[in-house]
């Protein structure tokens, strides 16, 4: 296995840190949030949809953010700063899901620790240029997802048993629950702090006498430059549909488990072997990317993606949730960090946080067009079957504009 330089592997402990994070956003806290909304009679249908909803909001949020923070986070001592701010709004909003709320305000906290998370993306995923080099970029980042599928297992598992003995040991289940989202907040935050202390920004541009209007000038030229680069143009589209799919699953999975009558425990589970799944087949894809093209695995990934969609619409039983949840780990290290590394080389490395904040438009932000998709076709069909068919879409126009931003 390669070996992680100081710097490479406090940059991967973080991914090990907010991925318990985000075990929560797939699994507990939609668990939750729905068992709330459906005690108070709200249909399935609705708590799903609304619960779409506030994923969408998060990405607007965060893409509107992403390259105004970014253009600034990139001059010389900005860079730490802003992704600190954005890493405690999460962790802090992390550990006030905890406090016994309504559906709406468990929500809205929601949508205040998931913007946090998202925003300190921004920044940290810009940070792979100043922690290594190019020919380990597609290695150090499949490290970065695969660590953070198998660390995240450890706060997940705690967390599931303490929902599951809740009773036995006397605490309830609100007073688990507040437990579960503390723990994970403190897990979070303690693996955050070796990058802190080592984090040095080494690409940058300088600091300005007025660094906000500059900001602003060189965000607007990054956009002119995106638009004439078509390489970058072609893939940053290509990559706005297939990893909207992406992440649409992984918010979206446990809720419609839920409404096909998957159990809370069988989703937990499964969702527990998709993340030690998906460890040793994302550092096998980094080591993949030395031997075969990252484009070829890139295509291999969004096909696979597709066949899952697909697969997943007619699902009914537990076991055909367990066998997606092993066919979307295969896939899921492997094709964000694949789009991650090699949106890192076809980029200028001085400008990396402004360029990974359109990334996060085409990425994580246009994850409010999928989580929207499946929302509004789940209301207005009755059915949560009809939204998830409908990415089989996101993953085709996917397919075709990545092919066209090879041929760039």
């Amino acid at each position: 296995m390669m070996h992680l330089t100081g710097k490479e592997r406090d940059w991967v402990l973080y991914d090990v840190g907010n991925s318990a994070f985000v075990m929560l956003t797939a699994t507990v806290i939609p668990i939750c949030f729905k068992n709330v909304a459906e005690g108070t009679g709200m249909s399935a249908a609705d708590s799903t949809a609304y619960f779409s909803y506030a994923s969408s909001l998060v990405t607007v949020i965060a893409a509107v953010l992403g390259p105004v923070l970014g253009a600034v986070a990139d001059m010389k001592g900005f860079k730490k700063p802003v992704f600190a701010c954005f890493m405690g709004i999460g962790v802090l909003g992390c550990a006030m899901l905890g406090i016994p709320a309504g559906w709406l305000l468990f929500l809205g906290i929601y949508v205040i620790a998931k913007v946090g998370y998202q925003g300190s993306l921004t920044f940290y995923d810009s940070m792979l240029t100043d922690v290594t080099t190019d020919d380990r970029v597609d290695q150090v980042s499949a490290h970065g997802y695969a660590w953070g599928y198998i660390g995240s297992c450890i706060p997940f598992v705690i967390s599931i048993l303490l929902i599951l003995y809740a009773e036995p040991l006397g605490l309830g289940s609100t007073k688990a629950a507040a437990l579960v989202f503390a723990f994970n907040a403190v897990w979070w935050f303690v693996l955050t702090l070796p990058l802190l202390r080592s984090f040095e920004q080494i690409c940058y541009v300088e600091k300005k006498e007025h660094p906000v209007r500059e900001s602003f000038e060189r965000l607007f030229g990054v956009m002119k430059d995106v638009w004439n680069n078509r390489r970058i143009f072609w893939f940053l589209a290509a990559f706005f549909f297939y990893i909207d799919g992406v992440y649409t699953i992984i918010d979206m999975a446990t809720s419609y488990g839920k409404d096909v009558g998957i159990s809370d425990a069988d989703l937990m589970l499964a969702l527990l072997l998709m993340q030690m799944v998906a460890f040793p087949c994302s550092i096998l894809f980094g080591s993949l990317a030395k031997k075969l093209e990252g484009g070829r695995l890139i295509r291999l990934s969004i096909l696979g993606y597709l066949v899952i969609v697909l697969f997943a619409v007619r699902m009914s039983h537990a076991w055909e949730f367990w066998l997606l949840a092993v066919c979307v780990a295969v896939f899921q290290g492997g094709i964000q960090a694949l789009s991650r590394s090699y949106f890192t080389r076809i980029i200028p490395k001085e400008q990396a946080a402004e360029y990974f904040g359109f990334y996060d438009i085409f990425g994580k932000g246009a994850a409010f067009m999928g989580t929207l998709m499946l929302g509004a076709a789940t209301q207005l069909s009755g059915t949560s079957r009809t939204g998830i068919g409908l990415l089989s879409i996101l993953f085709l126009a996917g397919y075709v504009l990545f092919r066209r931003a090879e041929k760039a």
